[in-house]
């Protein structure tokens, strides 16, 4: 099972690179928050993959 993590916007432009890498080598989920509020998520390729094919 994969994890999971926040990460503000602010942050995320110090650290992506190493948030990209923890997405696809480890899996992990990465919601990108502004303001505290959860604006988007990072989620390796193949979890990508299955909800473009469930949105048919």
């Amino acid at each position: 099972m994969s994890d999971t993590t926040e990460i503000s916007v602010r942050e995320l432009r110090k650290a992506l690179a190493d948030t990209l890498n923890g997405v696809t080598v480890r899996g992990r989920i990465v919601y990108v928050t502004n303001n505290g509020r959860r604006i988007a998520a990072i989620v390796p390729v193949p979890a990508a993959e299955q909800i473009e094919q469930a949105r048919g």
